[in-house]
């Protein structure tokens, strides 16, 4: 059985659906992606919609999932947490997150597809079946103008690593933070 977006929660996902605008699909959904879905795609996940709040960017609904089901139903990896702590954030029910497997029909419910490196973004390729789905599909990295400019737009996985690691990543999607929510703005109806 596969778990998509719009699944209920169960023992192997987590119901992030925004309960607050009454059931009804947000203006706007974005998915971050990475390979297990329990290190950047999660914190990429967490990071992006408390930067939504802070820039009063309402009605967008962030999500996560991975592109191997390998970390299906696991939680967020404890050095995720750690580093989210470490920088300041508050827990937003980061207890809450089970990894998911990102699938084909994910798409139809997605207006952005975020994903954290090349191979990433290769696997979603191969997983979307029409263009419209495939023009959904970001590297993170390449909305941080820095890192445009250099060409290095693959996030390394800090899962092999160790804090450092994950303080890497967490930079690294701080950095793009802007360059999405003005995409964001720029791009929903």
């Amino acid at each position: 059985m596969t778990h998509g977006i719009n699944d209920t929660k169960d023992e192997t996902t987590t119901d992030t659906r925004d309960t607050t605008t009454g059931g009804e699909r947000p203006a706007y959904r974005v998915a971050v992606v990475c390979t297990g879905n329990i290190c950047r795609s999660p914190m990429g996940e967490w990071l992006l919609r408390e930067a939504l709040e802070e820039a009063d960017v309402a009605d967008v609904e962030v999500v996560s999932a991975g592109t191997s089901a390998e970390e299906s139903g696991n939680p967020m990896d404890p050095r995720t947490i750690a580093v989210l702590q470490r920088r300041g954030h508050v827990d937003a029910g980061w207890d809450t997150h089970r990894a998911r497997r990102f699938d084909a029909d994910d798409f139809a419910d997605l207006d952005l597809v975020l994903a954290a490196d090349r191979g990433h973004e290769r696997a979603l390729r191969r997983l979307a079946t029409t263009d419209e789905d495939r023009d959904k599909i970001r590297l993170i990295r390449s909305f941080d103008p820095d890192s445009a400019d250099s060409g290095d737009l693959d996030m390394d996985d800090p899962w092999w690593g160790d804090d450092d690691a994950f303080d890497q990543t967490y930079d690294e999607v701080r950095a793009a933070l802007p360059g999405i929510i003005e995409h964001i703005r720029e791009t929903r109806s």
